[in-house]
């Protein structure tokens, strides 16, 4: 009997563990909520980098990209995340994988459908904890990367007051970093292990929790939907005028939608493509097997050699000029290699195939 009973246990132990890791009806799996957070975090650096592709092509008309990254950045994810809670009550990460945020307090939340919306209070306590937050905390990490790098390089002046809160600033953050890494990490083994309602202290803040869409949730915003773009005839002009710039910023924001749906996949396969990893893997591929000795080589008379290193293998001279040629390595004059090259396309020693892009100006420290 005593046996069975701990079978029970280690059973409902089991169960309760894989209800954590692939979660119920109203509670995602660890995995999605880890998911919905990488999908937003990829967003940023691929947006960084191609705003700096753009400042580097043209730095008059693109520039300000670069310099205002973070603001502008801010702005829009502002707009984004807003439409997003107001019209399914979750982020845009979170809507892109079927999750909505449930108010805390009352049974009456788990009945809200995601099209209404989430109550003031939390909406704004949302917003203010998917925008501010990030953006606080990357201004943060530029401040330290900054001054760290001026501590290094800078001239040390005498010690001030200022010059003590910096230093102190220096020494702290790394260890306020950490913590605030090892509490969201604390947070999602505790919803792993089915110990918390919440995978990230901001959910807290927040005061909501993260559910499912149920199938209520989709027809309510399928109806939606619907009846926007089906509008009454018997409308009036300003009804009119109202239901179509309502469709229009419906049809934008779908779209807008869609553009960063296809974005985030296209910004990802980006990070992965320009991960040091794979860059390593993709130069073991591709790069190029060291060429094996040309066969006439050996038969070359040894005179057609110069014995100095100095002279040039085509004039029998001291070299002016020193080019080499990248495909075979031997050093010319400019002049006699550029001709012969220009002529043959080919390397006057080793015969290799060479073209004037091959030519390498060599300028010697003593010059």
């Amino acid at each position: 009997r005593c046996s069975g009973r701990r079978r029970v246990a280690m059973a409902e132990r089991g169960a309760h563990l894989r209800g954590g890791l692939s979660g119920s009806p109203g509670r995602p799996s660890i995995f999605e909520v880890v998911a919905q957070d990488t999908l937003m975090s990829a967003v940023r650096p691929a947006s960084q980098h191609a705003c700096k592709v753009l400042a580097e092509h043209n730095p008059d008309r693109y520039g300000f990209l670069w310099r205002w990254f973070d603001e502008i950045y801010m702005v829009l994810d502002v707009l984004l995340q807003r439409h997003y809670l107001s019209r399914t009550s979750a982020s845009f990460s979170e809507n892109f994988y079927g999750l909505k945020r449930i108010p805390l307090g009352g049974g009456r939340g788990l009945w809200r459908l995601a099209s209404h919306g989430l109550p003031r209070t939390q909406h704004w306590r949302s917003l203010l904890v998917i925008i501010a937050v990030p953006y606080i905390k990357v201004k943060l990490d530029k401040l330290f990367a900054r001054l760290r790098e001026e501590d290094d390089y800078a001239i040390h002046l005498p010690e001030s007051s200022w010059k003590c809160l910096y230093k102190a600033f220096l020494a702290a953050y790394p260890f306020v970093n950490m913590s605030w890494e090892g509490w969201f990490l604390i947070y999602r083994l505790l919803y792993a292990f089915g110990k918390t309602q919440f995978h990230s202290p901001l959910l807290r803040v927040a005061g909501v929790r993260l559910g499912n869409l149920t199938a209520a949730d989709f027809k309510d915003l399928e109806q939606r939907s619907s009846s926007v773009s089906d509008p009454s005839s018997n409308e009036s002009v300003v009804g009119k005028l109202t239901s179509f710039l309502g469709k229009a910023l419906g049809g934008a924001a779908v779209s807008l939608s869609t553009g960063v749906s296809v974005g985030v996949f296209f910004l990802q396969f980006l990070e992965w493509w320009y991960s040091s990893e794979n860059q390593e893997t993709i130069k073991s591929l591709s790069s190029l097997p060291t060429p094996p000795p040309p066969v006439h080589f050996d038969k070359l008379p040894s005179e057609s050699l110069p014995r100095l290193k100095t002279m040039c293998p085509l004039c029998n001279k001291i070299r002016t000029n020193d080019t080499a040629l990248a495909t075979s390595g031997y050093v010319y004059c400019y002049r006699c290699a550029y001709s012969y090259v220009k002529c043959h396309q080919r390397c006057p020693v080793t015969g290799y195939p060479s073209e004037l892009q091959h030519l390498v100006k060599l300028y010697s420290p003593e010059a």
